[in-house]
């Protein structure tokens, strides 16, 4: 049995995730939270959430942890199309359609909240606040893909990683993931080699040279940012297409 409180605290990242898209109403974050409370579930590392070709059941809501979206060729190569983060949605919209395209797997320990179609359709019906935040978290998904496949058709090495490595830490700003420059790190060489088409050998050369530029540490799973305007420059990042600077 879970505590309201408890909940209440697992809730906070999605809450903030949705602030920064759009103004939540008091009754839009209560019905969220009690919807989270009805559908709190884990996951181990390694564990798919759920798999290409599943049916849908409904709408996965991160509260800690992360995981990755993938695609795997009938070979066994992966490729990674986006981290998720808490406070994302697994997605708002997916119950639409009828099967998954793509996998979502652990790479932490995840807690996430499971809703069924009809109570997630029920629960945006009830509060037009909630409703527009999950249409943009949408949105904002489909312009970070957009993003993803300008970083691997048109960036260079230094300039993916390091871009990728701005995304991440943007995301997880508003979310109250970043402490002192830094956060939890959970993404192996050979995830990051997965998400921006390099292999492993490339990635390790390339974060060694943002180390050696003084512009990134990473140790112990923890990545901290030491000089982001300086990463961000040689990155070519904008976070425009994360809109977080919501207009109401």
């Amino acid at each position: 049995m879970h505590s309201p409180m408890l909940e209440g605290n697992l809730a906070q990242p999605v809450i903030r995730r949705l602030n920064a898209l759009r103004q939540l109403s008091e009754r839009g974050i209560a019905l969220l939270q009690q919807a989270i409370q009805e559908g709190l579930q884990r996951a181990r590392p390694g564990e798919d959430l759920v798999s290409e070709g599943d049916p849908i059941d409904g709408v996965r809501i991160i509260l800690s942890g992360w995981l990755a979206r993938y695609k795997t060729l009938e070979d066994g190569r992966r490729q990674i199309v986006n981290f998720v983060l808490p406070g994302d949605c697994c997605d708002a919209c997916v119950y639409l359609l009828s099967v998954m395209d793509h996998s979502i797997g652990a790479l932490t320990s995840v807690t996430y909240a499971a809703i069924g179609r009809a109570a997630f359709e029920q629960l945006l019906a009830s509060d037009r606040s909630l409703e527009e935040a999950m249409w943009c978290e949408t949105m904002v998904n489909s312009a970070i893909q957009r993003e993803w496949t300008v970083n691997i058709g048109r960036r260079v090495a230094l300039e993916r990683v390091a871009h990728l490595l701005c995304e991440l830490y943007e995301r997880l700003l508003p979310v109250g993931m970043i402490d002192d420059d830094s956060c939890v790190f959970p993404v192996t060489q050979m995830d990051l080699a997965d998400a921006t088409g390099l292999s492993v050998v490339h990635v390790n050369r390339t974060l060694q040279e943002l180390r050696s530029s003084g512009l990134i540490v990473l140790r112990d799973r923890t990545l901290t940012i030491t000089d982001l305007k300086v990463l961000k420059d040689t990155a070519l990042f904008s976070a425009d297409y994360l809109h977080t600077k919501r207009r109401c």
